[in-house]
């Protein structure tokens, strides 16, 4: 199986990063739970869009589907509900019939003031909600003590790939 990521930018370019960047972020979050199969000539495609968008899509997001009236950083939408799993892990992927993994809605002028408040790099902070965002789709979840710590070392693991520090620390 192979992502194939799209990206949208609904909001000022200004410090949003290449979608080159946010494409290989999402692939890493992914590639450990990517069905492999053994004909990679019949590949079947999972479809993830990322759209970037300013305060105010976000705020309109965010209080349309969590009920707050603010702009948020990342939102996360799972194309098709996730079976659960077992010993803390999801059940990753949609049904067979799904070929979409969802979308994520990350907010520009958000993740550059919590990177500036945060004392990171701005890359670093975007790698981090892609990843974050990702593994929503993928059925984590931060809602008890227990799955976040599953996560978060997840987002730890793979942010380490590319040189990022613990965005927990």
């Amino acid at each position: 199986m192979k992502l194939a990521v799209t990206v949208q930018v609904a909001s000022s370019r200004r410090g949003v990063p290449h979608a080159r960047s946010l494409n290989r972020w999402a692939q890493a979050a992914c590639a450990p739970y990517l069905p492999r199969s053994k004909n990679n000539q019949h590949d079947q495609e999972l479809a993830l869009t990322i759209r970037v968008v300013g305060a105010a899509e976000s705020r309109r997001l965010n209080r349309t589907w969590r009920a707050k009236d603010k702009p948020t950083n990342v939102l996360s939408f799972p194309a098709a509900p996730l079976a659960p799993g077992n010993n803390g892990v999801p059940s990753r992927f949609p049904a067979k019939e799904f070929s979409e993994l969802g979308d994520l809605a990350i907010c520009a002028p958000v993740v550059a003031r919590e990177a500036k408040e945060q004392g990171k790099t701005a890359q670093a902070h975007w790698a981090h909600m892609v990843v974050h965002g990702v593994l929503h789709l993928l059925g984590f979840d931060h809602e008890n003590d227990r799955d976040a710590t599953v996560m978060e070392a997840r987002e730890v693991k793979i942010l380490a790939q590319f040189g990022y520090d613990n965005p927990y620390a």
